[in-house]
């Protein structure tokens, strides 16, 4: 197994490869096979990239890949960003991002990431890949930046019509990634509402509440109620549980509430007035650091988690730095053993016990 807990660190086994999509994304293949040797070269990661021979080894030559793990497999089938996702997955048997799933589900990569077409991604897995037993609905973890870390958000738009039942595994799976990833013990999970009352919310989040609350010691999971949101940002929870539309939704809200705050901040930096050039130079040190914090590249990408495999989803637009994270994360994912726990936390379900309503059914 390998020794890797974070970025500063090198994998004992630099053999064990990550398969990446690299015609994947909007920047493929320059980025992306950038991406490729950064990760070989800063984490020790052997990378397999899938995808058309020639423009891949023409990019490769433009840099130094001495010493570095890097084979090529050639297949000429690429999923396109307009593609449909379930036809492309049917008709483009050969395709980089299918590859590079199938190296995983043969044993022969740790983990696959691309920045392809994201739904194309989330169903190719589901089809090569297939759900972890116990499993109903695999779900899209998004990591937000926060005062002391980072919160994963959980269902980022796999699902966008969710049972209860859907919502106890997300925080499951959810729990289960922040605490083998990010080392947190017992992390917080929160239930996204409109109120932190029990009785705030739809009849999804009132029931969710209802079970998640029966069921959290069984599953392990430290349940602390409703949340709001915003307690993500304030780091108050370590998860926040939703469907995929209120999920997909507090993503673009959050990519463009950034954006616009970072372009503000930039534009009032930049202004040709000497007192304001003296303050950007003297808080330029700082401000970058908290650029840094929110830059979506620092963590790679999205990972789907219920899938009997470590599957990245990477933005579309994502720079070599991205690409490289994503390509530790696979690896990481995936020798921390998130599949796996996933399953065995699930094993402990027994709606005829967790679900109190079931139980004074079942009694009577």
């Amino acid at each position: 197994m390998s020794a890797f807990l974070g970025a500063s660190r090198i994998f004992v086994n630099p053999t064990a490869r990550v398969a990446l999509d690299a015609m994947g994304g909007d920047n493929a293949p320059g980025e992306i096979v950038l991406g490729a040797v950064q990760a070989a070269r800063e984490y020790g990661i052997g990378v397999y990239l899938v995808g058309r021979e020639a423009p891949i080894r023409a990019e490769l030559a433009k840099h130094d890949t001495t010493g570095l793990d890097l084979p090529i497999i050639h297949t000429d089938e690429v999923i396109d960003m307009d593609d449909h996702p379930a036809t492309a997955v049917r008709r483009k048997k050969q395709a980089s991002m299918l590859k590079a799933l199938e190296l995983v589900r043969d044993g022969k990569a740790l983990g696959a990431v691309s920045a392809g077409n994201s739904g194309a991604m989330m169903a190719a897995s589901l089809f090569i890949l297939k759900r972890v037993a116990g499993v109903d609905r695999p779900a899209l973890g998004g990591l937000f930046p926060t005062i002391n870390g980072a919160c994963l958000v959980i269902d980022m738009g796999a699902n966008t019509d969710c049972k209860p039942e859907y919502l106890q595994q997300f925080a499951l799976m959810g729990s289960i990634y922040m605490e083998r990833i990010f080392h947190i013990t017992s992390p917080r999970v929160g239930l996204l509402a409109n109120g932190e009352e029990e009785t705030k919310g739809n009849q999804q989040i009132i029931e969710t509440h209802r079970l998640l609350k029966a069921s959290a010691s069984t599953l392990g999971i430290n349940f602390v109620g409703n949340i709001e949101g915003r307690d993500i940002p304030t780091g108050a929870i370590d998860v926040a549980v939703c469907d995929g539309f209120v999920g997909n939704a507090v993503l673009k809200f959050g990519e463009g509430l950034g954006e616009t705050l970072f372009g503000a901040l930039r534009e009032q930096m930049t202004s040709n007035i000497p007192v304001k050039k003296l303050a950007a130079a003297v808080l330029r040190p700082d401000l970058r650091k908290v650029v840094k914090r929110f830059d979506y590249s620092e963590y790679g990408g999205i990972p789907l988690l219920g899938v009997n495999g470590s599957a990245i989803v990477s933005h579309g637009r994502s720079n070599a730095k991205a690409i490289k994270n994503a390509l530790r994360v696979a690896r990481q994912t995936a020798e921390t053993g998130v599949a796996a726990s996933i399953a065995e936390g699930l094993q402990k379900l027994d709606p005829q016990n967790l679900d109190p309503m079931t139980s004074q059914n079942t009694q009577s």
